[in-house]
């Protein structure tokens, strides 16, 4: 996602960060995981959201691979 390219709609402001919602390797807490599975470590997410007005744009899983 080219992050130049959008904006925001809720405020129509132009610039965007990223963040992870999760850890990953350590620990699972905040990690989407394939459901039915407790054990299973799962996956962070990736979101791009507005710098200006913190809405959230896009929101990707960091690992589908684990998902297979």
């Amino acid at each position: 996602m080219e992050k130049n390219r959008l904006i925001c709609k809720a405020c129509g402001y132009n610039s965007f960060a990223t963040g992870q919602l999760g850890h990953g390797k350590f620990t699972t807490e905040g990690n989407v995981r394939p459901i039915g599975s407790l054990i299973a470590s799962g996956s962070p997410l990736i979101l791009s959201f507005c710098k200006n007005c913190g809405e959230v744009a896009s929101i990707k899983v960091a690992k589908p691979e684990k998902f297979n």
